[in-house]
């Protein structure tokens, strides 16, 4: 568990959104001792009296400019559409507020990029809700790559599929890979440097429901993501091969969620000059090593990072910059998209945005 320091006074803390995400984090900010839940804004009246029930000292308003006009409030989560993320989260900062904005940070790198330059300018906390990134799972993962467990990284395959839920102003990627695309960031050092995505759509009126995303990196790292609302059954696994070891990280498992395997290949070396050309591959196979991890809830973590970072001036697990990566591999996975898989340079939407 993120430990939070002592601090010197509470954070006035208020909700845009109070639909399937909103009501998670107020319930996380109430129950923070480092914060006070001041007011929760959304535009329907029914999720507007639930928020009004659940706490009956929040103010509670349909207009979200009053939420931000709040001298109490210092500090927002951003929790609707995708369509609204940047003039939200822009306006929030323009007033002086720290902003926690729901995935993706905002539809484009030159958004994210203005998102960046204006938290920057008025010292402020700008984190992206990367909520995966504050489970224990993949602090795990992330620790055993530092490590050097794994060796050089090979690949990073994930499957995250499910019936639903369709989003209505953006595709499966933006809502499904967005995921694993911000764990792969968090995991790897390396930086991508092309991106190729092909897509389907089942339902006349709507966006692609059904994905698959590669991403290109220097020398022989390769990622593959395959995303989908029409699938039968949810799942929610990634492998991760290495020059060591391998990881199966299955986030539906009650327990064994990270699961470290000693399997893998050998290359030995040619008997004589004249073999040389033959490459002598073997196969290695060894135990399984379920790891032990920290159970406690991602969002719980992620505020206490928001809180800390707000006092310290440190710098947030999921900062602005890491939301920006994100966009800029989603951005060009919608423009290899429209041209059915050609593979789109990411140096090329970066001189965009630049």
């Amino acid at each position: 568990m993120i430990r939070m320091s002592s601090l010197k006074s509470n954070i006035g803390t208020g909700v845009i959104g109070f639909g399937y995400w909103g009501p998670k984090l107020a319930r996380n900010f109430a129950n923070n001792p480092a914060c006070n839940l001041v007011a929760v804004s959304d535009t329907s009246a029914d999720r507007r009296q639930t928020a009004a029930e659940l706490y009956p000292g929040v103010g509670v308003t349909s207009d979200y400019r009053q939420l931000i006009s709040n001298p109490r409030v210092d500090a927002v989560a951003i929790c609707t559409p995708v369509s609204s993320h940047f003039d939200l989260a822009l306006a929030c900062l323009r007033a002086g507020k720290h902003v926690i904005v729901e995935k993706p940070i905002a539809n484009t790198t030159e958004q994210a990029a203005r998102l960046i330059e204006e938290a920057d300018r008025r010292g402020l906390v700008l984190i992206v809700d990367h909520t995966f990134l504050y489970t224990g799972a993949v602090r795990k993962i992330r620790e055993l790559i530092e490590q050097g467990v794994l060796g050089d990284l090979y690949y990073y395959d994930s499957v995250r599929v499910n019936l639903g839920l369709f989003q209505h102003d953006v595709n499966v990627l933006w809502d499904l890979a967005v995921h694993d695309l911000s764990i792969m960031d968090h995991l790897t050092s390396r930086v991508p440097c092309a991106v190729s995505a092909v897509g389907a759509n089942h339902i006349p009126g709507t966006t692609e429901n059904i994905a698959y995303l590669t991403v290109f990196f220097e020398g022989n790292l390769i990622a593959h993501v395959g995303v989908n609302w029409l699938a039968p059954v949810k799942v929610r696994r990634t492998l991760i091969g290495g020059s060591k070891k391998m990881i199966v990280y299955d986030d539906l498992e009650p327990s064994e969620k990270v699961k470290v395997y000693d399997n893998g290949v050998t290359l030995g070396r040619p008997a004589d000059r004249e073999s040389a050309y033959r490459l002598r591959v073997g196969y290695r196979t060894g135990d399984m090593l379920a790891q032990n991890l920290d159970r406690t809830e991602a969002l719980r973590n992620e505020v206490v990072n928001f809180v800390q970072c707000i006092h310290s001036g440190a710098k947030p697990i999921s900062d602005g910059l890491a939301g920006l990566r994100v966009v800029r591999i989603l951005q060009a996975a919608s423009q290899s998209l429209a041209q059915r898989g050609r593979p789109v340079d990411l140096d090329h939407v970066r001189s965009a945005s630049a």
